[in-house]
């Protein structure tokens, strides 16, 4: 294994070798080895790579590293600089998990029931890539989507996320699929600058779901000068609108499959909550 010391000492490293793999935490990458999955012909640890293994102020925004563990975003201290964020790297599995795993690695990853993925889909953060050719920036679901992907030798060094000084909630509901894994999640962070509602949900499609219809409907009955509150048939209504979007009525059929259902009545209950408690 190669253990470089900085960010362009990794990419240099990835570009001598083609076929070696970045890794972290390991969380994801151990898993894939272990089941047959994946067989590296190298590996190029990150972890003494302090420069992002910390976060900074920029303009606004905070620059997070990519080695960022879970357990260090769960701290008091990121969490009243990101609160949905936190309390994401909180929910993300037991503390052998949360200790080794990052939030570069969740998004590389980026398996669907991650739990910053829908945090980071609702405050419409950007990745801020290293490569052989310097340093882009590219919005973290373009990512997700496919739409744009990692090149040779390329690393995701740092996440972008705006500063939004306003309330934002992460709630998650879990199965029989594994430890504190995610059957849905739900992310909604309010702008008030912008008079808006973010939210996204997770864990039941291959990428963080945005209602934006959903969003904008609710931001309209806020009194943003006032006291926020809304009716409890407001908050419900928002909670059905944002499942609706989400999971919707199958074409040419009657009714959801008891499974689907119940689904879209934990998506709907998920997004009252957590608008509830961003909004009280």
């Amino acid at each position: 294994m190669t253990l470089p010391a900085t960010l362009g000492e990794a990419v240099a490293a990835l570009s001598a070798m083609p076929a070696a793999v970045p890794v972290a935490g390991g969380t994801d990458l151990m898993a894939a080895v272990n089941k047959g999955q994946l067989r590296p012909a190298g590996l190029v640890g990150l972890g003494r790579i302090n420069e992002i293994r910390g976060w900074q102020y920029q303009d606004g925004h905070a620059l997070l590293g990519a080695g960022l563990t879970h357990a260090r975003m769960g701290r008091p201290d990121f969490a009243a600089l990101i609160p949905a964020l936190a309390a994401a790297a909180r929910a993300a599995g037991p503390p052998q998990i949360r200790n080794a795993g990052t939030l570069g690695g969740n998004i590389v990853s980026a398996a669907p029931t991650g739990d910053s993925l829908p945090v980071l889909a609702a405050l419409e953060a950007d990745l801020v890539v290293a490569g052989p050719g310097g340093t882009r920036e590219v919005p973290v679901t373009h990512l997700l989507a496919g739409r744009e992907l990692l090149g040779p030798a390329e690393l995701i060094g740092f996440v972008r996320v705006p500063l939004l000084h306003a309330p934002q909630v992460f709630l998650k509901a879990t199965g029989r699929t594994g430890p504190g894994r995610a059957t849905a999640s739900v992310a909604v962070v309010l702008d008030p600058a912008r008079r808006g509602v973010r939210c996204a949900v997770g864990a039941i499609a291959p990428m963080p779901l945005r209602p934006l219809e959903a969003e904008r409907w609710i931001a309209s009955l806020i009194d943003w000068d006032g006291d926020r509150g809304l009716a409890p048939e407001a908050l419900t209504a928002f909670g059905e609108y944002v499942a609706a979007a989400c999971i919707p009525d199958p074409p040419g059929e009657e009714q959801l499959p008891p499974a689907v259902l119940h689904l879209r009545r934990t998506v709907a209950a998920l997004a009252r909550r957590a608008l509830g408690r961003a909004l009280s």
